[in-house]
């Protein structure tokens, strides 16, 4: 106890100095109640609308802020930050063009209900309206991407409105919250009184489940003879991945997890099946279409994971276990809605929930597809295959790692051959599909967990969009280990054309992108390059040794295809296996 004691001490010295009650600037007032909020650490760009809140940082230890080389990389560095640690993101950014480099980021959140408070700034109250030089609505353009948003005023608005942004953001349906400021209100002066009180009318999200619903699925179970479980990320989220393998074990249920749902439950475990949808395993994809009950557990039913909605399990009685209750029978109608916190039901549920007696031949069943159709592909000795590089990737690290990847191919190899035992250790851009996610939220992750190790997959394509942030990897020291899967091309493009548009190849080719070894090294980052198995183990083995960020250029196959594959139209049972 003695030895925590001065950590302890200094925590409360410093939220007495920071709750101090002084006349002081909105800007101030700003950076106090980010750290009252138990803020960490902020990403931003200054600009002018902002200049009071960055002078206000100036000099103030107790605040810390990592200057990114672009507003994107800011919110995908909070973002990874977010999913990675469990608390929210916040990051920084100027008026009209700063603010409006967010919104895809913002998109991005919203879609995989991450929670996150944007703060912009804003041309001065009484320029608001006449197209000042900067000025953007930034709240009407992001009102359809947030979950709740504030033009401040009033300085004297400013602790609350932080305050009830955080609680918005980190509960119900987790999601971004944007607060817009003024340059004039972050410049006025008021006694600060920290936000601590709520009343937020009309925001009550439900939390605990109707306890008849429970029995139903309870007697659901009972009854079904192939039942399933298909778990999303908001198991994650709400952290119920011990309650759901709670669950697992009494029911004996088989269960898949979707991309956002990787690590919710043990990749090793003889019940899970892998990943459904597009990409998904053969034994994922047959369980749901030939199962009698589908318990789906904080997943919203996205199309990639439905296929063709009319005829998705068709022969099962649909369970939906969700926080939001707009979710519940959006896509697929639903025999028993659960509204409520997924840890909250599976805890409520567990004492009683049976074991699923009727599913011998069922789990049979399982067990024979996940032997007969596993992921395949026909390995190389003459070019490096990606799927073998996500292999040896997952073989050195013992799946431990933190991975984030960018979106395309590499992506979804990287779903597929990385196998996650632990929750938050699995950082992608599920919803939105936004290229340039991967690389800044690695930043973010490591920035959560400086002690753990942060791997950064990422496509050729995609590694483009936000290279500027080896920047920041090489001035911070970020140890992230960047991986470029470089196939010279739009893979995930390219695949579709040749699938699905009769091999019409139309602008995919990659061929000009720079020398990422030097582009690296011009940053003053590690810069590695593989072509054979034997490289790329001798590279992967350096830059683990390295203690700084490293890049290592995967040079594979370029026309390599990621199976199985579910095209546009068909049911998720209709699927492409490939040649392997």
């Amino acid at each position: 106890m003695s030895a925590q004691t001065p950590e302890v001490r200094s925590t409360e010295q410093l939220r007495e100095k920071w709750m101090k009650p002084e006349v002081i600037t909105g800007s101030e007032i700003l950076l106090r109640s980010l750290l009252l909020e138990g803020v960490e650490c902020v990403f931003g760009y200054p600009g002018g609308a902002v200049l009071y809140i960055y002078d206000a940082m100036y000099g103030f230890e107790d605040f810390k802020h990592v200057l990114t080389r672009h507003e994107q990389g800011a919110i995908h560095a909070a973002d990874g930050y977010a999913r990675a640690s469990g608390k929210v993101g916040v990051c920084i950014a100027t008026s009209g063009p700063g603010a409006t480099n967010l919104v895809t980021g913002i998109a991005t959140a919203f879609m995989d209900s991450v929670p996150m408070v944007v703060i912009t700034g804003n041309v001065a109250t009484t320029l608001i309206g006449t197209d000042a030089f900067q000025e953007a609505d930034i709240t009407g353009i992001t009102m359809p991407i947030t979950k709740h948003s504030y033009l401040v005023r009033d300085v004297e608005d400013l602790p609350r409105v932080i305050h009830e942004a955080f609680h918005i953001a980190s509960t119900g349906r987790k999601g971004p919250v944007l607060i817009d400021i003024p340059k004039d209100v972050s410049a006025a002066k008021t006694l600060f009184k920290p936000g601590e009180s709520l009343n937020l009318r009309g925001y009550n999200p439900r939390t605990v489940p109707n306890r008849l619903q429970l029995d139903k699925l309870c007697r659901a179970i009972e009854d079904a003879e192939c039942p399933m479980i298909i778990a999303g990320g908001g198991v994650i989220y709400s952290g119920a991945h011990e309650a759901l393998h709670e669950f697992v074990k009494r029911t004996q249920i088989p269960i898949t997890t979707t991309l956002l749902g990787l690590g919710a439950f043990p990749s090793g475990h003889e019940l899970w099946t892998g990943m459904p949808g597009m990409h998904g395993t053969y034994t994922s994809n047959h369980a749901i279409q030939k199962c009698d009950l589908l318990i789906n557990i904080g997943a919203r039913f996205d199309d990639r994971v439905t296929g063709k909605l009319d005829g998705f399990a068709p022969n099962a009685k649909i369970v939906h276990i969700d926080i939001d209750p707009a979710e519940i029978g959006k896509n697929v109608p639903t025999d028993i809605p659960i509204v409520g916190d997924c840890k909250t039901v599976l805890e409520m549920i567990n004492p009683d929930v049976p074991a699923a007696m009727k599913a011998d031949a069922w789990r049979d069943q399982i067990r024979k597809w996940k032997e007969e159709y596993p992921y395949r592909y026909t390995d190389s000795d003459e070019v490096l295959k990606p799927q073998w590089v996500i292999e040896m990737l997952n073989d050195t690290t013992d799946g431990e790692a933190i991975v984030t990847t960018d979106v395309g191919q590499h992506q979804m190899w990287s779903a597929q051959y990385y196998k996650f035992n632990q929750p938050r250790s699995w950082i992608t851009s599920g919803g939105l599909g936004t290229m340039g996610f991967g690389f800044p939220s690695a930043i973010g992750a490591q920035m959560a967990h400086p002690d753990r190790l942060v791997i950064s997959i990422n496509g050729d394509g995609g590694m483009q969009m936000c290279s500027q942030e080896l920047a920041i990897c090489a001035i911070n020291n970020i140890p992230v280990k960047i991986v470029v899967i470089n196939n010279q091309v739009l893979g995930m493009v390219r695949q579709w054309q040749e699938l699905i548009y009769d091999n019409r190849y139309s602008h995919i080719d990659l061929s000009g992108s720079p020398d990422f070894v030097k582009l690296a090294e011009a940053y003053g980052v590690k810069g590695l390059r593989a072509t054979t198995k034997e490289e790329a183990r001798a590279a992967w083995a350096e830059a683990l040794e390295t203690p700084g960020p490293v890049l290592i250029d995967f040079v594979v196959e370029k026309g390599e295809n990621v199976y199985p594959m579910v095209t546009q139209g068909s049911t998720i049972d209709q699927m492409l296996m490939g040649d392997a």
